[in-house]
């Protein structure tokens, strides 16, 4: 028989994830490395390397971690309520790790707690609720890019430093070439914090898709 590695039980995936987003959260997505792991796990280089062969393994195993804190809807909730329900603590999670939001840039973000928490249900309840399958895929599409750019638009974490960048990016233009943005900075500060921007742009598309107003349910009665 093989020989059991203490480092193997350390190195669980859960902890790994939660080690590796702890360190992308205090220093950033530069943080992130595998020699920085395996030191703040206590393990060797080769048993993370183990778990997750690459970066790109790795960042699955994070944003995969985070999916399992989507909730599960109660099943008869109706089709707005639980869509808001979804998108809105996608939201949460990704906004509280904006270096993992920035490392996986375009990477697909799918994995099996994702599939099954979000992309699953949602589509399952939007064509139950009778929308065809192209009308889903649209509006999952619709609001799961909005939840993505708004959560890594800015560090929501540190709002004053995001206001601060933004103030000194809008002041330093010309006025007569820039009439508009440097007339309106004392509104365009706070609202790129706002997370009610966020909430009311998903309540919107929301609204726009919801087949109980559209008619779409009505439809396949």
């Amino acid at each position: 028989m093989p020989r059991h590695s203490p480092s193997l039980d350390r190195a669980t995936p859960e902890r790994i994830a939660e080690t590796a987003l702890l360190l992308v959260d205090e220093g950033g997505p530069e943080a992130l490395t595998f020699r920085a792991l395996a030191a703040r796990l206590d393990i060797s280089l080769a048993s993370v390397q183990r778990r997750c062969t690459d970066l790109a393994g790795l960042l699955d195993l994070c944003t995969d971690h985070l999916a399992a804190r989507l909730p599960e809807i109660e099943p008869g909730t109706d089709w707005a309520t639980a869509t808001e329900t979804r998108f809105t603590v996608l939201y949460r999670v990704l906004a509280a790790h904006p270096g993992l939001v920035a490392l996986r840039g375009a990477r697909p973000w799918l994995g099996p707690n994702l599939l099954a928490r979000l992309v699953e249900p949602q589509l399952a309840d939007s064509l139950a609720a009778g929308m065809t399958p192209e009308e889903a895929i649209t509006a999952y599409r619709r609001m799961y890019l909005l939840t993505l750019g708004s959560a890594s638009f800015v560090d929501h974490r540190d709002p004053k430093a995001a206001q601060a960048v933004t103030r000194t990016a809008v002041a330093s233009l010309d006025p007569e070439e820039f009439p508009v943005l440097t007339g309106s900075l004392a509104a365009i500060v706070p609202a790129v914090v706002d997370h009610e921007v966020y909430y009311g742009a998903l309540r919107q598309l929301i609204h726009a898709a919801d087949p109980a107003r559209s008619g779409a349910g009505r439809n396949q009665q």
